[in-house]
């Protein structure tokens, strides 16, 4: 415990950047958290987990590190660092060790949409911009959700196909912000990977980008975590 404000860390996913995150920072920051804003360039886990305890380095107050979609497989991984005290996933990858991407959608539940990932170019992955609004987007603004589509962060294949080697959940208390209108992880998966996490759990009827249309019930949650650790 620490009589000084968390502070919260924030990692964004494939195919988006961590300008994404604006409205939560404000949120926290008006709540008085310190935070930061982790830009990952999403070419391999060991250098988005590089980049992230970089960030973690330079926290001078306990950390809650947040992760959304791939973003959770980099926090599950960094969050081995001794000054992480809890987990936060939005709609995000929890890997068991030897889990990746790769293998966590390897296997979808029977009736649940695939996400429009193009074949790789170059060892990199885009989304098709004709299905990326209803696949990760489908409840914001039309105009966001096309620029989204159109500025898109290439993902490196070795980042999907990087594997944790020691779950932080494993160890520190997590919370688990499920999306039940997700098109890119489906709900059952995240309510099971939170389960197994031992999550604190809450529900929110929102798309993949719930970070976005649903900002505030984000930093809520991670409020909250911020919370138990002061």
């Amino acid at each position: 415990m620490s009589n000084r404000a968390a502070h919260v860390v924030l990692v964004h996913g494939g195919f988006v950047d961590g300008s994404g995150w604006q409205q939560v920072h404000d949120l926290l920051i008006a709540q008085g958290l310190l935070v930061s804003v982790v830009q990952n360039p999403t070419l391999s886990l060991a250098d988005d987990v590089a980049v992230t305890r970089r960030v973690i380095d330079a926290a001078d107050a306990p950390v809650v590190l947040v992760g959304h979609s791939y973003g959770g497989v980099v926090v599950t991984e960094a969050g081995d660092h001794d000054r992480v005290a809890a987990l936060v996933y939005i709609a995000a990858f929890a890997p068991d060790r030897g889990e990746s991407v790769n293998t966590l959608i390897a296997n979808p539940p029977p009736g649940t949409p695939a996400p429009p990932i193009m074949p790789p170019v170059d060892g990199f992955l885009f989304l098709d911009k004709q299905k990326f609004a209803s696949a990760f987007a489908a409840d914001l603004p039309e105009g966001l959700a096309l620029f989204m589509a159109n500025s898109q962060v290439p993902w490196g294949v070795d980042a999907l196909g990087g594997a944790v080697t020691r779950p932080a959940w494993r160890d520190k208390p997590s919370w688990y912000l499920v999306a039940t209108e997700d098109r890119m992880i489906p709900p059952p998966a995240q309510r099971a990977m939170a389960d197994r996490a031992g999550a604190t759990v809450k529900e929110v009827a929102a798309s993949h980008s719930l970070y976005l249309s649903q900002a505030r019930a984000t930093a809520d949650l991670i409020a909250e975590a911020a919370r138990s650790i002061e």
